[in-house]
């Protein structure tokens, strides 16, 4: 008797269990179990559940499969998009200034005029000091680089070791990429003496004109350092011709607190003035643009900073 239930195809509490388990699975595939009928425990219950499960599970795969090519599409139409946009042409943009910017670059290693930092007296400076006059070598080239009208730039006695060198390839990035020149040698075997000119504060002849044909000596000095004369003494013991920025000759001295004036300007503030000189022939515009009012000198009031004013 205890096997006559079996055998008088009753169900048992296994094939119940069996039920329970197909149900869940139809649950997760999102399938009703009312849908597979009464006869779901049944063998052929099971095959039909199995063939619906079957089913609806490939439906369902083409639909993922649909969404994954949907979201691929949208994926490339958004980097075309991309492509075709303003980003594109202000990449494309950026590559033709690059490329014009190079093209002044050379025209000027052709036709000058040339501008020199002096980097003989480096060694005169700080660590601190010698940063900054890296500082100040890159944002000279940066702005020569921008020039309408820009110099062809050298760098002489930049010995390899030097600290001078470290420091201008250890803070500026790209510098051994910077379109200009740099040499061990002293721009006295590089250019014939009556064409150097030696800009330096304390010289008493005052820049009338920028010759292209001439080329211009910075001394490599930070604008803080005291060396009282350096650049001038330098350039007289080399017999070469100097001359200053006329600052005072179209500037007035301000008040300020501690009664302070200088004429001695950063190497950049130096380029400033003569690239803007350079370029508009109007030496009140240069001078605006590179003295700044902490060195103690304005241009007067209704000064004219337009047009051809040469001394």
């Amino acid at each position: 008797m205890a096997g006559g239930g079996a055998d008088g195809g009753c169900p048992s509490a296994e094939s119940e269990g069996e039920a329970a388990v197909a149900c869940e699975a139809l649950r997760l595939l999102r399938i009703e179990p009312s849908a597979v009928g009464p006869g779901a425990g049944r063998a052929g219950g099971a095959a039909r559940c199995s063939r619906n499960a079957l089913r609806k599970r490939r439906r369902w795969e083409r639909v993922l499969a649909a969404r994954r090519r949907k979201r691929r599409q949208e994926r490339e139409r958004s980097r075309a998009r991309r492509g075709r946009g303003p980003g594109a042409a202000g990449r494309d943009g950026g590559r033709a200034l690059a490329a014009v910017a190079k093209e002044r670059l050379l025209q000027a290693r052709a036709s000058g005029p040339r501008l020199c930092v002096d980097l003989g007296v480096a060694d005169r400076m700080t660590r601190k000091e010698t940063s900054r006059l890296a500082s100040q070598i890159r944002r000279l080239y940066g702005a020569n680089r921008r020039a309408e009208k820009p110099f062809w730039l050298c760098l002489t006695e930049f010995v390899a070791g030097s600290l001078i060198y470290e420091e201008c390839f250890r803070m500026n990035d790209g510098f051994s990429n910077y379109l200009m020149d740099t040499t061990q040698e002293s721009y006295l075997d590089l250019f014939p003496l009556d064409a150097i000119v030696y800009l330096t504060p304390d010289s008493e002849n005052v820049l009338q004109d920028i010759d292209p044909d001439k080329v211009y000596v910075l001394g490599g000095l930070v604008d803080e350092s005291i060396h009282k004369k350096l650049t001038l003494q330098r350039a007289q013991e080399q017999s070469l011709q100097t001359a200053r920025l006329p600052i005072r000759e179209y500037m007035v001295k301000t008040f300020n607190a501690k009664n302070y004036h200088s004429e001695t300007l950063a190497i950049n503030q130096v380029f400033d003035v003569l690239s803007t000189y350079y370029e508009t022939r109007s030496w009140p515009a240069a001078l605006k643009a590179g003295v700044s009012s902490g060195k103690g000198y304005v241009l007067p009031d209704g000064s004219e900073i337009n047009g051809n004013n040469s001394a």
